[in-house]
């Protein structure tokens, strides 16, 4: 059993480590964008083009403006949640900024990022085949309506935002964004006509996500925080395909019926909801980054069955409730995993408690306290077992001597486990329930792992004294530390049927497991440390509730030998006489 149970942890933490192994960001080698060859129109959509930027009036003989402004200038959308940064030069997003996110230098949180190279697109560039035209499309200055002095309240209801441009070439252009009050969502209108057709452009975003600043979730065990860098992500059939920047390469372009899809990473989302039938299009891109560091960035574009009408982008961060209230399947963009089923309803609880208590940290604890309750039983059931096999050791040890010199093939090692599980049944012991009830408590550990990881709440979020952030690894490592001296103590107290080379590999856990929580979030390691001292607690209950432990003796061999033959002579005198 003894052996069961180190295997089961050593499990734990090969599965923990994989975990962290699959979300450690992969090594940032530098991408060259190669960009396509112009091609002409197809009835399928084409790759996008690189976007020019180039001022209308440094172009030569462009038909003269008709619906126009007398000059480029930025127009500012306020919602709720968000400042949204337009302007009027293709009538393109320049920023889009988070109230209630804070960047590492405090910061509101910008999703488009900043330092681009002009040639990049900015978010809501409008691509067609003919790279010409795409070129007065986003080179022109649009007239832009809806605004007040350059401003627009969408802070108690919706707004909408439009931007028109036409020249005497034929070209005419309407833009319509409808900003929602509250949830991060912003729907999206694009009418071309170019003479008397009606084209169906590709919307591009350009490099995304900025959240470059932004403070880290989660962590490799030897490598620190990080933040997940942004990765492709998209809802196809049923199943949310997510592809690392590095893998895009392999397959760039892809198509079908997208319930959801755009560019993600650790904390932040932007992707078309309810994309229906589209084309998307990736490509990674390398951007300097803070002191001589590089970013690893994605475009994305995405062309619709038809012109684009009302459809609606969420740009925001990936909080379970608001993704819920914005669609059902956008929840699935937060990457739970396996113990999904498990995460949700912790995260629910722990947003619940935290409603009464205003501190995540304290939260984290008291659930602990509530999960450890609930499972009280099944640990109180596993400690008695192990209390039982403890005082059958003695017993189980002297029947392994007498069959020890026997190899592992010889046919009378079957007697032994005969005489082993005879043992057990006479004195009603169950070696296994001692490894399953504490085996079934480990999904809750990796639930509370990846919610802790990945839930957005936990960002920024303070816990008091040193620990400033509950995402983040603790700065001071007093939480780790604490924590493997927690564990020690708990396999100290805890009943052991090991051997004492066995007992001295177990105690290397303890370390184990604290080097690997340095790095873990401070939340995660909060969360482990408590409940090691409720372990801790309830196993010294067990011991007053069962009392001392009555531990079998076994006299050796030669000792029965002597008082078998002792009581022989005494029973021939008997019969003499």
């Amino acid at each position: 059993m003894e052996r069961r149970v180190f295997v089961a942890i050593l499990l734990s933490f090969a599965v923990l480590y994989g975990y962290q192994a699959l979300f450690v960001p992969p090594s940032k080698p530098t991408v060259n964008v190669v960009e396509p060859k112009e091609r002409p129109a197809e009835t399928t959509p084409q790759a996008t083009p690189r976007v020019v930027e180039t001022p209308l009036a440094e172009a030569e003989q462009e038909p003269a403006a008709q619906i126009t402004d007398a000059a480029e200038r930025e127009i500012v959308v306020e919602t709720a949640t968000s400042e949204v940064v337009l302007t009027n030069r293709g009538g393109r997003i320049l920023h889009w900024r988070l109230k209630n996110y804070r960047d590492a230098q405090g910061k509101p949180v910008d999703l488009v990022p900043s330092n681009v190279p002009a040639d990049q697109a900015k978010p809501f560039t409008l691509v067609v085949d003919d790279a010409a035209l795409t070129r007065r499309l986003n080179g022109a200055i649009f007239r832009a309506t809806g605004d007040s002095s350059g401003r627009v309240d969408a802070t108690k209801q919706a707004a909408t935002l439009s931007f028109e441009f036409a020249n005497a070439g034929g070209l005419r252009v309407r833009k319509d964004f409808r900003f929602d009050p509250k949830n991060y969502v912003v729907a999206f209108s694009a009418d071309v006509k170019n003479g008397e057709s009606t084209l169906n452009p590709t919307i591009a975003w350009g490099p995304g996500l900025g959240d470059a600043g932004a403070t880290a979730g989660g962590g490799s065990f030897f490598t620190g925080n990080y933040v997940q860098p942004p990765q492709a992500i998209y809802e196809l059939d049923g199943d949310v395909e997510r592809i690392n920047a590095s893998k895009v390469a392999e397959k760039p372009v892809h198509e079908g019926n997208f319930r959801f899809a755009g560019v993600d990473d650790h904390y932040f989302l932007a992707a078309a909801v309810n994309a229906g039938k589209a084309r998307l299009e990736y490509k990674p891109i390398t951007l300097p980054g803070p002191e001589k560091t590089q970013r690893q960035l994605l475009t994305q574009s995405i062309r619709f069955s038809q012109a684009p009408k009302d459809v609606r982008f969420f740009v925001g961060p990936k909080q379970f409730d608001t993704l819920q209230s914005v669609d059902q399947q956008l929840v699935w963009a937060i990457s739970f995993g396996t113990f999904r089923f498990l995460a949700v309803p912790l995260l629910t609880s722990l947003k619940w408690v935290y409603g009464f208590l205003g501190n995540y940290g304290w939260s984290i604890i008291f659930l602990t306290v509530i999960i450890n309750l609930l499972i009280f039983p099944l640990r109180h059931k596993s400690l008695v077992s192990m209390r039982r096999m403890q005082a059958l050791q003695p017993q189980l040890k002297a029947i392994q001597d007498r069959y020890s010199g026997l190899k592992m093939t010889d046919p009378g090692r079957q007697k032994m486990q005969t005489e082993i599980m005879g043992l057990y049944k006479e004195k009603g012991v169950n070696p296994a329930s001692g490894c399953i009830p504490m085996l079934l408590t480990l999904p809750v550990l990796f639930a509370f792992y990846s919610l802790l990881s990945q839930a957005i709440e936990l960002r920024g979020a303070s816990f008091g004294w040193w620990i400033k952030d509950l995402s983040e690894r603790d700065p001071l490592y007093i939480t780790p530390v604490l924590m493997a001296l927690t564990m020690f103590w708990q396999q100290k107290v805890t009943p052991s049927t090991a051997d004492p080379a066995q007992q001295r590999v177990m105690m290397i856990m303890p370390l184990m497991f604290g080097v690997m929580f340095l790095a873990a979030p401070s939340g995660l390691v909060l969360y482990w440390f408590v409940g090691n001292l409720f372990a801790i607690g309830q196993q010294y209950f067990t011991n007053w509730w069962i009392g001392p432990p009555s531990v079998a003796t076994v006299r050796p061999p030669a000792e029965r030998r002597i008082k078998s033959a002792g009581a022989g002579r005494t029973a021939g005198a008997e019969n003499k006489n």
